[in-house]
């Protein structure tokens, strides 16, 4: 269940700070409240996922898939450019978490 509440986080966090752009400033109401939806799911979910996971772990996770998918969401929708430098340093995140998740004995404790 952890895995399926830190995906949850995941994505509502990515909801959320893909509607905080697009709130300008709070000046929007819809995109304001998906905001605050967004996060307010987000750190529910992650609280859950940190009873049976170590927090630098589900944070770890949290934070690199977020990045990435948060980057590619502003890359297909919001026209953000990415050059060979961020394009690399995206791998390594994800690098870096599949290494956490495939040779990690810290995860399950």
């Amino acid at each position: 269940m952890a895995y399926l509440y830190l995906a949850i986080a995941i994505v509502a966090e990515v909801i959320g700070t893909t509607a905080l752009k697009l709130s300008d400033g709070f000046t929007r109401p819809l995109a304001s409240v998906a905001t605050l939806l967004g996060y307010g799911v987000a750190f529910f979910c992650l609280s859950l996922t940190l009873r049976t996971m170590p927090t630098g772990v589900a944070y770890a996770i949290w934070s690199g898939v977020g990045l990435v998918l948060i980057t590619g969401v502003a890359w297909l929708f919001q026209g953000q450019k990415l050059d060979m430098a961020a394009l690399v340093g995206m791998a390594l995140i994800v690098a870096g978490v599949a290494v956490l998740n495939l040779f990690s004995t810290s995860i399950s404790s």
